[in-house]
Order: structure tokens, then sequence, then C-alpha cells
């Protein structure tokens, strides 16, 4: 099963793509754990990577389709992926689309963590206190919120267009989160 997790920065995606992961027994894929990890070991596309990500921007189609290629690849990817994330823009749901095709599968189902700015902001400043994440300093999450609603958000429409949106309310307690993903997901 593929199931690709949406939502602005600070959605929950993270922690909720992990929870899923384990409870289905699937690899979580997500782009952002795998850029940060090549730029803390500063390979070249870490290097690439890295001034676009901290000034806040969305990292180019090209290199996410690479990166997704790759993953796909992993024989631990064979019975499904969590995408945490990974879809940006609407051609790079058309990519994975077409490497999931190429693999004789589909997207199952999408999953919308909706949750207002204000929760997002104080998420993100709790996150940097705690991990000094340069992506999360004010400045980078106002641009990474401004990328979002002009790039990402209309992807929702792109996904609700083929019957495979799933919207959950992101609010509340880790546990009362995960127990709607379960429902939406049955």
């Amino acid at each position: 099963m593929d199931i690709l997790l949406m939502g602005p920065p600070g959605a929950g995606k993270g922690t909720q793509g992990a929870l899923l992961a384990e409870a289905r027994g699937l690899p979580k894929f997500a782009t952002g754990d795998l850029l940060r990890d090549a730029v803390k070991r500063g390979t070249p596309l870490g290097q690439q990577a890295k001034a676009v990500m901290e000034a806040g921007h969305l990292v180019s189609d090209d290199i996410i389709m690479g990166v997704v290629r790759e993953q796909l690849a992993k024989p631990e990817a064979a019975n499904g992926v969590i995408f945490d994330g990974v879809v940006r823009t609407i051609p790079q749901a058309e990519g994975v689309e077409r490497l999931l095709a190429e693999r004789g599968r589909r997207m199952n189902a999408v999953l919308f963590f909706d949750v207002t700015d204000e929760e997002i902001l104080a998420r993100l400043a709790k996150r940097r206190s705690i991990e000094q994440r340069a992506d999360d300093d004010p400045a980078a999450v106002a641009t990474r919120l401004a990328a979002y609603r002009t790039q990402t958000a209309p992807v929702l429409q792109w996904y609700a267009n083929r019957n495979l949106l799933r919207r959950i309310p992101a609010v509340g307690s880790i546990d009362e989160i995960a127990n709607r993903v379960r429902q939406v997901l049955q």
C-alpha cells in the first residue's frame, strides 16, 4: 500500500508517518529527512540542497524525483511506502504517479493533515528549541508556509479529483490524531 502524507510544515506528518509505517510494516520515505541526512554527510546532493533548504525554499522537482526513484528501487519498498511530504507540486505528483505505475502500483490514499497557521508556528518554535534545525528559523518558516500555499496546496485538488484525498484534523494528542488516521484508512 502506498500512502502519501501531506500538510504544511509542522502539521505532524513525520510523527504520524512513523506510527503508520510501524503499524503497516512499511518504510517511511521522507524527502526532508533524506535531504537533511545528505546535507549532514556532505554528499553532492546534500551540498546542492543545503542552501535551498536553509533559505526555506523547496528543492527542485528533478532532485526529488531522483531520490524517490532510488528509494522505490529498494527491496524494502516493494510492498508499499509511506510518503512523508514527498509530493509538493503537481509535476511531483505526476512524477510519483509515473514511478509507481512503472512498478504496477498506484497511490492508495493521500492524507492531508489539516492544522491552523497559529498551531504550526507554535509547533515549529518548540521543535526549533529542541532540535536546533536551521529550516525552523522564523524567516525560513514564513518562506516555507508561503511556498506551501502557492505550490503545494493546489496538489490537494489534484488528488481530490482522483478521489484519493482524505482530510485529517491534526490538532489534539498524537494518539487522537493516530486514531483518526486509522479510521480513515479502514
